[in-house]
Order: C-alpha cells, then sequence, then structure tokens
C-alpha cells in the first residue's frame, strides 16, 4: 500500500491540486498531512481518499479540527498515532522537539514530519522519517509517497 506525505500547504489551493494529481498518478491509498494545512480547500482537496490530519503552528487547533471533522476526516490533533498496512505510523507537524522525541522513544517504525519546508528522508535508528517538505513558502515544493510494505520513499518534486 502507498501512502501520500504533504506538508506546509498554508492554504495554497492551486500546487495543493498539483499534489493532488500527483498522489492519484502514483495511486496512493491515504493521505498524511503533516500541518500547517491553511483551510478548508486544502482539507477538501483530498476527499478522494482516507487522509489523516495534524495541526501545524500555523493552524488554529479549534477551526481545523472542526474542518476536518466536517469533511468526514481524521484530525489527531497534535501527534497521529496510526497502524496502516501492518506500520506503525506518527504523524506530526516538526516544530515541537518534545513531541518529536516522544513519536522516537515510542519505536514507531515511520515518522512523518513537516515544518521546515524541506525536504529529507533519514533513519533514526529503526525509524524512518520523512519530511515531504513543503508546498507553499518554498522555492521546490514537493510531496512524498511511501511504499508500506518496503517502506521505499520517493521523494516528487512538484515543478
Amino acid at each position: 500500500m502507498r501512502v501520500g506525505v504533504i506538508s506546509d500547504t498554508h492554504g495554497d489551493i492551486d500546487t495543493t491540486r498539483d499534489a493532488v494529481r500527483i498522489f492519484e498518478s502514483l495511486a496512493v491509498a491515504q493521505v498524511l498531512h503533516c500541518g500547517d494545512v491553511g483551510g478548508q480547500g486544502v482539507v477538501e482537496a483530498f476527499s478522494r481518499w482516507p487522509t489523516h490530519f495534524v495541526a501545524g503552528n500555523m493552524d488554529p487547533l479549534s477551526e481545523l479540527c472542526e474542518l476536518v471533522v466536517a469533511a468526514g476526516q481524521h484530525f489527531h490533533e497534535l501527534l497521529a498515532r496510526l497502524e496502516i498496512d501492518g506500520r506503525r505510523i506518527a504523524v506530526l507537524h516538526g516544530d515541537n522537539a518534545r513531541l518529536m522525541r516522544q513519536a522516537l522513544d515510542e519505536g514507531f517504525e515511520l515518522i512523518c514530519c513537516g515544518h521546515t519546508h524541506v525536504g529529507d528522508v533519514s533513519w533514526n535508528g529503526e525509524t524512518l522519517v520523512v519530511n515531504p517538505g513543503a508546498i507553499h513558502r518554498t522555492f521546490y515544493p514537493s510531496v512524498a509517497v511511501v511504499e508500506l510494505t518496503s517502506l521505499q520513499v520517493t521523494s516528487v518534486p512538484l515543478y
């Protein structure tokens, strides 16, 4: 199973739609949004998949919760603890070192985070950490797709 990973959309619906087309072309089954969503249009753009959202440092928590729930999607506040296709996955924004340490200590196989606006894929012990980059406020918008069976990551530039 493939999951799409996206972060830091900041309400940029046009570039978010480009990311949606990438996810469609790569046949993702679910989407993980690592925060700094930026509004209703972005939430609605992911209506074709089960999508898990966490809040970023620029997202008003209660407002984002209302938008995500109203769209019939999954809202996890600041840290999502998921099991998808047999993999233990954490999703967080990445601006909170305590939450990142907590996720690492809990032994997730995959941690997805954003915030830096720079894509990165690295291993921290037995944990794969994926930052898909950003959609907005970057010269190089990008997303990531993770094949959960193999934990193979494809970083996809949008331009």
